[in-house]
């Protein structure tokens, strides 16, 4: 499956792929930019057909705070808009409606994005733990991340490997080894780690800007 931005509604593939012949035994599955959490979600909330390995390519797996190209930190016209964003993002409608809000996390207000938050939330176990979530997520034979060095369309990149500010504050930031997500591990990850179920890419480029040598090399042996 190759997936660049879609619905992240529950099952929204199921019926397609579950009545695909060559899909019985399993496909891979690869996600570009905002495709990636949502075939994470695929994963966790439809095991049949299974997945196999998982190919995130620029995904914001702990969500974005941010805006694409925004001109740094120090701009009052970003944290303006992100304020802006803020009032609105969590509020029923706009969470139904608009994709973009499906994963935007506010780390100034974690109990809001955790109570109000559809989608993300969701599937980063952060109000419950589902088990079969869990077991879904574990059941893949490789999670692959993709991180671009250079980009400039995600804020903070670090969600491309799991990573997020830490919570309460929008300038440090943690690892996805050093988040609650994976010291408690709430969805597997950490045992993944260990049983060496992640694997974490770079490339020196800005957001999905890569070429086709580096793709052959490094993504290419997990689509096989």
């Amino acid at each position: 499956g190759f997936i660049r931005g879609s619905s992240p509604h529950r099952c929204v593939w199921v019926s397609v792929l579950s009545q695909d012949p060559k899909l019985k035994g399993g496909y891979n599955a690869m996600g570009f930019s905002q495709g990636s959490q949502f075939l994470r979600a695929v994963a966790q909330r439809c095991p049949n057909p299974p997945m196999k390995n998982l190919i995130s390519v620029g995904g914001q797996h702990q969500g974005v705070f941010g805006l694409p190209r925004c001109p740094g930190e120090s701009s009052h016209i970003c944290e303006w808009i992100r304020k802006m964003l803020n009032s609105g993002a969590y509020t029923d409608t706009v969470q139904k409606h608009l994709v973009q809000a499906q994963y935007w996390h506010d780390p100034l207000n974690d109990d809001l994005y955790k109570k109000h938050s559809l989608f993300l939330a969701d599937i980063n176990q952060e109000r419950v733990v589902n088990e079969t979530y869990k077991k879904n997520l574990m059941s893949l034979n490789k999670f692959v991340m993709v991180k671009f060095l250079q980009d400039t369309m995600v804020d903070p990149v670090d969600s491309e490997w799991f990573g997020f500010y830490k919570p309460g504050q929008d300038k440090e930031l943690e690892t996805l080894q050093e988040s609650a997500i994976y010291t408690e591990d709430r969805l597997g990850l950490a045992e993944m780690d260990s049983a060496g179920k992640l694997v974490f890419l770079a490339t020196d480029g800005d957001h999905l800007q890569f070429t086709r040598e580096w793709f052959n090399d490094n993504l290419l042996p997990y689509l096989r």
